[in-house]
């Protein structure tokens, strides 16, 4: 075969694998893997730099299918350029239980996939975080005579994700920060779900980038035109100072002579019949998932490629580490994630003749204070800076042509912020994202919270303003039901601090969870420290803060800024010959994990008299205190008003807690 045969032939292959394979599961979308299968082809076996035999060689470039419903495209192209997974095998159970090819790629489950997509956009914004980080890595270890982080993130998009709003909240920002090293690839065939995007996307989508101070290049014809789409990804790569758009011209289901370029072909399989015809027209005259030797060899040319480009890799870093042997002890301390040793040591301590201060301040002074030991921190707020406290006063802002620093300044960008820091998160060097806006807005970035729990990225979401405290901007900006809804998400710790010592602990706990993200949820209002409050104790989920003689009558139970209630309200109450202990449990889900006998030692069975107090909605307590009415709580929005006043209106008092402890025990 001439080479433009055996490439057009490795095009087909990819195709009909990814058909094979979804006719096979009876589930699936062939339209995007055929009809973007030509760009991928030129990406993965001309351009990009990558090493089949070492999915995690740290210098690779990166891919991200952020049209994640096209999952067999990927699954397509790792099997065919050599990677060990997935397998044949694989391929042949995608779609199904405990399979390595799920319906859409999870980077938890098939080496070579970066990060796991689905939910239009975030592939994206996920891939402008990966893009951040080389440039932050970059700019803190390259020298003039070596760079050592010296690669791109591709990303694949289709027009689901440019639809989506966290793509722009994501674009202007890679913009702003000259991203030159990000290249999107736009496989524009103009079909969505409901039919031709005349339906609902007409805007033009090339002035829409530019205006993000983006490159834009476009080839007209991406079902054939191999040689352009190259030209365009070289001349993209050449490109240092801005992101790159490429609009690509295909034809969704391309190959499928009766349905492609409909949306018949976007999200269902082709059907026997029409997998025939396509298999005709493309002149393929093997069965089910049978790969011609040729192309296989011919696909799997990144293999040699890759090794040899890894071993110079290698080689250079050897003589980078003669002539920088500090810098290079640190850049491979970042890439194992190892923790400096002792860093904890650098957290901060209270006792209670320190002075009161909201947990937003003592947020702000762990940061600083753990900063210098911890060269992976990297992070910052949704233009709320002064409020939620996350400045790290060693460290400048990360901008164009600043990227060493570690202040990163997200604008009003909640969604993509929390995208972007999950892309930091598992861009797979050590880096410990952080990212902050108010906890009434944490509904801005459920999404990414919920997809860094999914892909075990260890991302701290900083929440400041955490209740009704708030106070004086009213409901709407007074989180309620937030904390309870945030403890609904799966490998998620949501920690409620109550203290100095427990946010602390609460730092310790997210900076060590690398596999697990962290929610923190803060105060606006000034905290006392108490007196028996641990660091170590956080870690727990939950321990006894103040005890009684004897077994307790009842016990309280208190998160974050209401912990100091149930403490001074055991204190009132044991004058009254009432034995009560108190709880403090800033993490459910750490107290979940420990052994029955720890929780059992803490909230003994036999103690069925409980209370607890929150200001939130007192939904799920019931699993602690036999029944939501054993809670001090709120059922409703907030209330405009000053702080103080507002707790006192919703009974966040001592007297209140008090009073309720007492009709709890039936006095």
């Amino acid at each position: 075969m001439s080479t433009k045969e055996i490439d057009f032939s490795s095009i087909n292959a990819i195709r009909l694998l990814s058909a094979d394979a979804i006719e096979k599961a009876k589930s699936g979308h062939p339209g995007l893997p055929m009809g973007g299968a030509p760009m991928a082809f030129v990406l993965w076996n001309r351009v990009m730099n990558h090493n089949p035999h070492n999915p995690q060689w740290p210098n690779r470039d990166r891919f991200v299918l952020s049209a994640g419903h096209g999952s067999m495209l990927i699954y397509s192209l790792l099997h065919l350029t050599g990677y060990a997974s997935p397998t044949l095998d694989d391929i042949k159970q995608f779609r199904q239980w405990e399979s390595k090819t799920p319906g859409h790629p999870e980077n938890t489950v098939t080496p070579g996939v970066e990060v796991t997509t689905g939910p239009l956009g975030q592939g994206l914004a996920n891939a402008v975080g990966l893009a951040c980080a080389e440039r932050h890595m970059a700019a803190r270890f390259n020298k003039n005579d070596m760079e050592i982080v010296n690669h791109y993130t591709f990303c694949l998009v289709g027009d689901g994700c440019l639809m989506e709003g966290i793509s722009s909240e994501a674009a202007s920002l890679a913009g702003h920060l000259g991203l030159g090293k990000l290249i999107v690839m736009y496989d524009d065939n103009k079909v969505t779900i409901d039919g031709s995007t005349k339906l609902a996307f007409t805007e033009d989508v090339t002035k829409r980038f530019e205006a993000f101070n983006w490159q834009v290049l476009e080839v007209k014809d991406g079902n054939t035109d191999l040689d352009g789409i190259e030209a365009a990804l070289r001349e993209a790569k050449a490109t240092t100072d801005k992101p790159t758009l490429i609009r690509i011209h295909t034809t969704i289901g391309f190959g499928a002579p009766n349905k492609q370029g409909t949306s018949g072909v976007h999200g269902s399989p082709l059907g026997s019949d029409e997998l025939a015809a396509a298999r005709k027209a493309m002149g393929w005259e093997l069965g089910p998932f049978e790969i011609p030797e040729d192309v296989l060899a011919h696909m799997r040319t990144p293999v040699a490629k890759g090794a040899k480009a890894e071993a110079e890799w290698e080689a250079l870093l050897e003589k980078y580490g003669k002539a920088y042997p500090e810098d290079q002890n640190v850049f491979k301390q970042l890439l194992k994630g190892e923790l400096p040793v002792d860093w904890a040591k650098s957290l901060p301590t209270y006792t209670p003749a320190d002075k009161a201060m909201a947990s937003r301040s003592l947020s702000h002074a762990t940061l600083n204070a753990i900063a210098p030991s911890l060269p992976g921190l990297f992070g910052g707020s949704a233009d709320l800076a002064p409020s939620n406290l996350t400045l790290v006063k060693t460290s400048g802002d990360f901008q164009k042509g600043a990227y060493e620093n570690s202040n990163f300044r997200f604008g009003v960008r909640e969604h993509a912020m929390g995208a972007i820091s999950n892309g930091i998160a598992l861009y797979g060097a050590g880096l410990i994202p952080y990212c902050a806006t108010f906890l009434v807005f944490a509904d801005y970035m459920r999404n990414p919270i919920r997809m860094a729990a999914l892909s075990n990225a260890g991302v701290i979401f900083v929440f400041t303003h955490d209740s009704v405290a708030v106070g004086e901007d009213g409901p709407t900006h007074q989180p309620v039901e937030h904390v309870a809804s945030l403890r609904l998400i799966p490998n998620l710790n949501v920690i409620r601090p109550a203290d100095g010592n427990e946010v602390s602990g609460a730092y310790k706990v997210a900076v060590e969870s690398r596999n697990c993200p962290t929610a923190l949820a803060l105060t606006r209002q000034n905290l006392p420290q108490l007196e028996n409050s641990s660091i170590d104790a956080v870690a727990k989920g939950a321990y006894v803060i103040q005890d009684c003689e004897g077994t307790p009558d009842m016990i309280l139970i208190g998160t974050g800024s209401e912990v100091h209630l149930c403490v001074d309200a055991a204190k009132e109450l044991a004058k009254d010959g009432i034995a009560v202990r108190a709880v403090s449990m800033p993490c459910w889900e750490l107290f979940e994990a420990q052994s029955d006998a720890y929780k059992e030692s803490v909230l003994p069975a036999a103690v069925t008299k409980r209370l607890a107090v929150e200001a939130g909605t007192p939904f799920g307590w019931a699993r602690y205190t036999g029944t939501e009415s054993a809670v001090v709580g709120i059922n409703s929005f907030g209330h405009c008003g000053p702080g103080d006043v507002v707790l006192k209106e919703f009974g966040f008092t001592t007297e209140n807690v008090i009073s309720k402890a007492k009709a709890v025990l039936g006095k």
